[in-house]
């Protein structure tokens, strides 16, 4: 990157009170510069993936002023310094009071007695969250008198809690500058909510998705007009009709390399283009990837969209609600303009009031929306109240928005967005209004839209979240608001995560700061949430939820819980919490995300399916064969660098240390071998014994070997194997798409690429055989000196067959001949002779790959490796950057989607409290990016019928009490006589106990459960799976319940 103004700059810039009079706001802002600024990737690099440099440039450089304070506002707040824009100016003119401890998670008890602004409160905390970013703070009035022109300084615009009138003027006034400043605006009232954007009348966005271009290997092309583009067999091209390609790499129809054509979508693996017929018949090979063009959105004015409401659908079940939605609001807003309040908790007369309105303004909307009188009764029943969850869902979204805005990436949202929390109220029946009115709490807020008795439950809640990152800290926040296990003699949540906090998760991870940098992430946060709601029980915990744990993890201690919340991030650990759910009949409620996608699910027993009752298709294994001989995409040369990172720094090493720990010495082993013994992994032992680096000078040459093995020779023998003219059976090329054959690469020292590849590779094995090093001996004079000297053999064509089918995995072992150990024996005898077996020689270091380290040289030899590999191929290369996400299985991640999604639970955590039907239970989908959120029902459980009306889910369980003498045969006819069908089949687990065609299983029915199964002495059961004869011969056997069988008669 060119020299730029570092981000760093404004690194403890102080957070500062200010008007906006005579502009004075924006003169104590860092001056905006068009110069480019150096982005801290420690801290940004999850997030970097997301959005990509560009954007963060021009985040970086950008101007925010946000209006209110509240519990919706502070969100956007937290969602975009966290980001890293270049400076914000928070508004509010309102004094804290107690029902803002409910709602803004930055107020502690002394605000609300000092009376103090709600800006001023909280200012410092934003800037806590972010060093680099400058935040300001105003309290004065912003009404119809205001002038406006203080908002010139600004990129975009965001108002929370200001009236219609207010929003329009203001909307206008950004749309009269040149050019518009962007324009948002949101508001939660009670379990209702609402999002508006205007960016102007023409808003360009350099992309509207943020996926990768799409790269599509061809198999052949058509001479005609159309031309037909068909891609390899069982490689989709995942194109839309509109897009564009661009073409390398084709043979015989040339003249299409390097042009742009718009695509017409045929099949999954076919496309049209435009006329061919003139050009050279197509031969083999060829790429088409993706173009990405800027698309040009157009947004209304505000008094515009009123009249003529663009929504986005969120609930495909329900189309019409977000003009009904939009209608009643409208109706609160003309109410407050009539009434300077808000409609009273309860009141039939202001929700009749509201009722009127709402039919009125419905006949001034062109759509002219029917009107939903419930919708319209409970928004004046709740709009005093506040929902936090439901401020962190359309906070996360909005904040998403203010991000798209400043850096034209990503689809904006066009233009209005009702996200509700109505099936929190609808299973309350008819409510009583003493349920919903303030008591003087923190909780008043939100008692006014969910009632009393759900705050209570909430309050008596043992929940139960594993994993405390991103996700994890915004449930906890979410939990302190809602007042989650604050009850006086029930409720405590628990949480556990065993990470320590790196400085890449101050990004996301709110609840941490710089000085809690590898400390523990639960209990910081566990810390942090009690600053929120010191009346919060909280205990946190060090331990990976795992089989390893399940003696503290029991099954005591999941059926002391209510709800099970996971904020985890691999599938293998959500399976794994599932199954102990399950087994335990405890509601479990997962999410995730990765980039701006994230997704809800919602699993509650004996009504919807679990977890592991769907599977995502697996990932797609690269061949063994592709991977070590024929890449074809850059993903394969870094796979294999990554490889051999492992392998030659690793696994060798890790093996080496584990011989020489069951072996004592060297002399002990060279007895074993010499007496014809057989001793595992000794060939390669010895082998790196013998070839152990003892100085820097041999590390470097030991790199330069490495080089020419890898980047030389193997080209050479590939092309020996192969030659460029070999042919396949059927006549046709072998070196056709995607197969691309090697070129030999000549070793120049001055090249930057293989200076790379030797410096960083004589590091790792100076790291690993404990060899010290210098600054001055990673120069390029030293290593010259030190590479003129290193003699380099030959190449000799071997006779190893090269593998080519794609399906042979990689050989375990690789067979020993009788020469091998001739040899490992006499390079033995010649490192005990020159006294080189030593203990010291022994032992050697492991290395463990660490991506975010920028100074151990790891994703620096990767790199270096990859992109030598993908320049013998012909690949396009990958900088640093796309290296370290693709070797290092970097989830991208941000904010923004991190606190939408976790609102999105916390408001399913009130239904489970609530003990809601099925109808209720939302799981949602969303990619903030092009934007959509999908409200989706869950999956309802499915019964599965066995015979004679028997009939099971999986949250149903056969119990069966058994004693120490109890046989198999006691324990099926105890399953018969109690559940009335006779089992043929009993598992447990993977160990098959009884399948009468089994040999010798006929015998077990004598043995006892005891002897069969083995428990542990702790064990009190065991959880079997049995099937039962199927209705007519042939067929397979009828599938059964859980059966848990206890040993003893007293236990349950």
């Amino acid at each position: 990157m060119e020299e730029s103004e570092p981000l760093a700059a404004l690194e403890g810039a102080a957070a500062s009170c200010s008007s906006w009079g005579a502009g004075s706001t924006n003169a104590s802002l860092p001056i905006m510069t068009t110069e480019s600024v150096e982005i801290d990737d420690a801290l940004y690099s999850r997030q970097r993936y997301v959005l990509g440099d560009t954007a963060m440039q021009k985040m970086a450089q950008s101007h925010v002023f946000l209006s209110g304070m509240g519990g919706l506002g502070l969100e956007i707040a937290k969602n975009i310094v966290l980001a890293g824009i270049k400076a914000l100016t928070i508004h509010d003119t309102e004094k804290c009071q107690p029902w803002d401890l409910g709602t803004n998670f930055f107020l502690c008890e002394d605000d609300v007695v000092n009376m103090k602004n709600r800006a001023e409160a909280v200012l410092q905390h934003i800037a806590d969250l972010n060093p680099y970013v400058h935040v300001t703070t105003s309290s004065l009035p912003l009404n119809e008198n205001t002038d406006l022109s203080f908002l010139h300084k600004y990129q975009c615009v965001v108002l929370t809690e200001v009236k219609l009138s207010l929003q329009k003027k203001i909307n206008d006034f950004c749309r009269s500058h040149s050019p518009p400043i962007k324009f948002i605006t949101a508001d939660v009232h009670g379990i209702w909510s609402r999002l508006f954007c205007d960016f102007g009348d023409e808003f360009e966005v350099i992309d509207t998705t943020g996926e990768e271009p799409k790269e599509i290997f061809i198999s052949n092309i058509t001479q005609a007009n159309p031309g037909i583009v068909t891609c390899l067999e069982n490689r989709p091209h995942k194109l839309e009709t509109g897009q564009s390609v661009t073409f390398r790499e084709i043979h015989g129809m040339t003249g299409l390399n390097g042009s742009t054509q718009q695509i017409t979508v045929l099949s999954p693996f076919s496309f049209h283009i435009g006329d061919t017929t003139d050009l050279e018949p197509y031969l083999h090979g060829g790429i088409a990837i993706q173009v990405k063009t800027p698309k040009i959105f157009c947004f209304e004015s505000l008094e515009r969209q009123i009249k003529h409401a663009n929504c986005l659908i969120a609930d495909f079940s329900k189309p019409e609600e977000p003009l009904q939605i939009h209608t009643a609001m409208l109706a609160l807003d003309q109410f407050q303009e009539n009434y300077n309040r808000k409609p009273n908790i309860g009141c039939q007369q202001d929700s009749e009031e509201l009722l009127r309105l709402a039919t009125c303004i419905s006949e001034t909307l062109e759509e002219k929306p029917e009107i939903d009188a419930d919708i319209v009764n409970w928004l004046s029943w709740t709009a005093q109240g506040f929902l936090p969850p439901l401020a962190a869902a359309v906070g996360g979204v909005a904040s998403q928005e203010v991000l798209k805005s400043v850096t034209g990436k990503f689809s904006p949202l066009c233009q209005w967005l009702y996200i509700e929390a109505a099936d929190t109220v609808k299973s309350v029946g008819k409510p009583e209004p003493e349920e919903f009115l303030p008591r003087g709490d923190r909780y008043d807020a939100l008692r006014a839209c969910i009632g009393d008795s759900l705050c209570q439950k909430l309050q008596n809640l043992n929940i139960f979240l594993v994993g405390c990152g991103a996700i994890g800290c915004e449930m906890l926040k979410n939990f302190a608001l809602l007042g989650v296990g604050t009850g006086k003699e029930k409720g405590m949540v628990t949480v556990t995560d065993p990470d320590l906090i790196e400085k890449s998760n101050l990004n996301r991870q709110f609840l941490f700061r710089p000085h809690h940098i590898q400390k523990p992430k639960s209990y910081t946060a566990a810390d942090a949430t009690l600053k929120i709601n010191p009346q919060l029980k909280i205990d946190a915990h060090l331990n990976k939820v795992c089989p390893a744990t399940e003696t503290i993890y029991n099954d005591e201690f999941y059926n002391k819980q209510d709800i099970i919340v996971t904020a985890l991030d691999n599938v293998e650990a959500r399976r794994y919490v599932d199954s102990r759910c399950l087994a335990n009949l405890r509601p479990l409620l997962d999410s995730g995300t990765m980039g701006t996608k994230g997704h809800t699910e919602v699993i509650v027993p004996h009504l919807t399916e679990s977890y592991n009752s769907h599977r995502d298709p697996p990932e797609e294994e690269i061949p063994f064969c592709t991977l070590k001989s024929f890449p074809a995409a850059i993903e394969h040369t870094i796979q294999w660098a990554r490889d051999k990172f492992e392998s030659s720094f690793s696994q060798k090493p890790s093996l080496f240390n584990k011989f020489w720990q069951t072996h004592h010495s060297a002399e002990e082993v060279l007895q074993k071998m010499q007496s014809g013994d057989s001793l595992e992994g000794c060939f390669q032992v010895i082998k790196l014994l013998s070839r152990r680096p003892r100085n820097w000078a041999q590390c470097v040459a030991l790199a330069r070997l490495k080089f020419e093995k890898y980047f030389n020779h193997k080209a050479l023998q590939l092309l020996h194997c192969f030659p460029l003219d070999t042919k396949l059976k059927d006549g046709s090329l072998f070196w056709q798409s995607p197969k691309r054959p090697p070129s030999p690469i000549k070793f120049e020292l001055n090249e930057p690429l293989h200076f790379n590849f030797i410096q960083n590779a004589a590091k790792l094995y100076a790291t690993v055989y404990c060899i010290p090093f210098t600054k001055k001996d990673l120069s390029a004079d030293t290593l010259l000196n030190i590479l003129s000297d290193v003699k380099i053999q030959e190449f000799k064509p071997s006779s190893k067959v090269v593998q080519t089918d794609e399906t042979a995995r990689k050989p375990d072992h690789v067979p020993i001949s009788s020469e091998d150990e001739r040899n490992a024996v006499f390079q033995l005898e010649t490192a005990i002779s020159s006294n080189e077996a030593t203990k010291s020689d022994l032992q050697v270091t492991v290395l463990s790959f660490e991506k975010d380290d920028d100074q151990n040289g790891h994703i620096d030899f990767i790199t270096a490796a990859s992109n030598l590999r993908a320049r013998m191929y012909s690949i396009e290369p990958a900088n640093r950057f796309k290296t370290k996400r693709i070797a290092g299985k970097i989830i991208p991640a941000i904010a923004t989607s991190t606190a939408a999604v976790s609102g999105l639970v916390a408001l399913e955590v009130l239904k489970v409290a609530g003990d809601y039907p099925f109808e209720a239970f939302k799981n949602c989908f969303l990619n903030l990016a092009i934007p959509i959120i999908v409200f989706t029902e869950t999956s309802e459980v499915r019964k599965t019928e066995i015979r004679n009306g028997i009939s099971f889910t999986i949250w149903d369980r056969w119990i069966i009490h058994g004693k120490e003498d109890f046989t198999l045969l006691d324990f099926i006819n105890a399953v018969k006589e109690k559940y009335g069908i006779e089992p043929t089949m009993v598992v447990q687990g993977v160990k098959m106990l009884y399948v009468p065609i089994m040999p010798g299983h006929a015998k077990r029915l004598k043995l006892t459960m005891h002897k069969l199964v083995k428990p542990s002495t702790e064990k009190k059961y065991v959880d079997l799976t049995v099937s039962f004869a199927p209705d007519s011969d042939g067929d397979e056997d009828l599938p059964g319940p859980p059966v848990r069988y206890y040993f003893n008669d007293d236990t349950d």
